[in-house]
């Protein structure tokens, strides 16, 4: 990039910043009515061109699966709206009438987003509409190699943002993204929070910003498979979620482990799902081609197609093979199968109980998921929740696709594109992100109940009891020992004096 893209880059995103500032101004002048509006617009629009977004989102990235990204676009608009429309965020946001306190909600003020090549449509949706639900104006850096497609996702939002009477300028970007343009807009004055979804560097970049932050950490999603599971089903729904939009997700399975009682039947169904196993040469080409420098990613495998992969690999594979897998039995960054794939590829390791299944699954997490998810199939609720007690993730999905699962399509949580990994990631919450997460709260609080405030310095006098006469004599003894020069004794200095007196008497 050169030094001349760098500033225009700079220049559009402080251009976008001002404008959102100003515009926000106005936005948080909204009642709760006006916002609900201008939210419910934005989420038809954005659901009507869910398709063809996924399609231009596939052909700029060549990454995914045009139907699949039409489904997350589908969620990031109509779910994730169904999940926010009825919060209360602007204003008075709660009453509560017997501790007499009022919470009222007011915006940080300006989104800085940043969005992945991974799901670029999707999650310029979904980032949008919990800002505006929230009071917020928003600005997004796409990824450089996402831009017109996320772009063209934003411009449909700000387009029906503007139908239904939001002011110009709240729905902001920067249309050629460098990495210093990022940086910037992440550290300007005007920007007020962080949405930062990407890789490793540019979350801590946004940690380092001094800005509030929310984060997400990477993914590598263990996936237990329990002797007592529905091992058809379970191997179906592996295979479906891995396959999801070719494994962009970052909840997305990325090793099975499996009881050794019901490993031979489960190998059975992965390759009736069209599952390739590798092994000896092919297993080493595979390994070469996920990670050619030791615990790094090859970008140019994530989201491809399992033949794609197993082609530049220089494997030949059946036409209809979903999934490429290796049993595994090394647990380290330098077992390329062990670490997060992004793609539909799987590594497979065997526990013969669940203690050994336990072990494997936390190290598979310290590999580089801490704090994200993991996933089991089980027919035994106090095995299902042993697993969430002990392992050191944010959500446990069970007998359900992670990737779909964990953002809420096939589950109770909260729909989102932003999975927070909680302490255990080094996030500030283990929240799937929402609007409820980009508003502040002030507090009205009226009095309930009357303290007594004792005064020290009359404390001991108080606990002397006397009656007229020898308050009488207390005065007239105080006076005695009080010489005219010192009349302008402190306070102190008298109180301590009437006391001593008072207790001498007392006595």
């Amino acid at each position: 990039m050169s030094l001349d893209q760098d500033l225009l880059s700079i220049q559009e995103m402080r251009s976008a910043l001002k404008r959102a500032h100003d515009a926000q101004k106005i936005y948080e002048t909204f009642s709760q009515k006006e916002v609900d509006r201008i939210v419910k617009h934005v989420a038809d629009a954005a659901f009507q061109a869910s398709e063809r977004l996924a399609k231009m989102a596939v052909e700029e990235t060549r990454m995914g699966v045009a139907l699949h990204k039409k489904i997350k676009n589908e969620v990031s608009s109509r779910d994730v709206y169904q999940s926010i429309k009825d919060e209360k965020t602007i204003g008075v946001v709660h009453r509560n009438h017997v501790s007499k306190v009022t919470d009222i909600a007011y915006p940080f003020g300006v989104v800085a987003a940043i969005i992945p090549t991974t799901n670029p449509t999707s999650t310029a949706i979904y980032k949008t509409l919990i800002a505006l639900k929230s009071g917020n104006g928003i600005v997004v850096s796409p990824h450089p190699r996402a831009t017109n497609c996320t772009i063209e996702a934003l411009k449909v939002c700000n387009q029906a943002a503007m139908e239904a009477g939001a002011p110009e300028g709240l729905i902001g970007w920067i249309s050629n993204p460098t990495l210093e343009a990022t940086t910037q807009l992440m550290k300007h004055k005007l920007t007020n929070v962080i949405l930062a979804t990407g890789g490793v560097g540019l979350v801590r970049a946004a940690y380092s910003s001094g800005k509030p932050a929310y984060g997400v950490g990477p993914g590598n999603v263990p996936v237990y498979l329990e002797q007592t599971a529905n091992v058809a089903k379970a191997v179906k729904n592996i295979v479906d979620s891995k396959t999801f939009d070719n494994g962009t997700i970052c909840a997305t399975e990325q090793a099975i482990v499996v009881d050794e009682q019901i490993k031979d039947i489960t190998i059975r169904e992965l390759k009736k799902n069209k599952v390739y196993f590798v092994e000896g040469e092919e297993k080493k080409k595979m390994e070469q081609l996920i990670s050619p420098t030791i615990g790094q990613l090859n970008p140019d495998i994530v989201g491809r197609s399992a033949v794609d992969i197993a082609r530049m690999a220089g494997i030949h594979v059946p036409a209809d093979t979903r999934v490429i897998i290796a049993e595994e039995d090394r647990l380290e960054k330098s077992a390329p199968f062990s670490i997060e794939k992004l793609s539909p590829i799987l590594a497979l390791y065997t526990a013969w109980n669940k203690e050994k299944a336990k072990e494997i699954c936390i190290e598979l997490l310290n590999l580089g998921g801490r704090g994200h998810t993991m996933s089991i199939h089980t027919n035994d609720q106090q095995i299902a929740e042993e697993f969430a007690s002990l392992m050191p993730v944010s959500r446990i999905l069970v007998n359900t696709l992670s990737s779909i699962g964990a953002v809420g399509a096939t589950t109770g949580l909260i729909p989102s594109f932003t999975l927070g990994c909680g302490s255990y990631g080094g996030n500030i919450t283990g929240d799937n992100i929402s609007a409820r997460h980009l508003i502040n709260v002030k507090r009205l609080a009226f009095v309930t109940k009357e303290v007594p405030i004792p005064q020290e310095e009359l404390k001991s006098l108080n606990s002397v009891h006397i009656d007229d006469e020898k308050i009488h004599e207390v005065v007239s003894r105080v006076l005695e020992k009080v010489p005219f020069d010192q009349k302008n004794m402190n306070k102190k200095e008298l109180m301590f004096l009437v006391q001593k007196i008072a207790s001498e008497i007392h006595s």
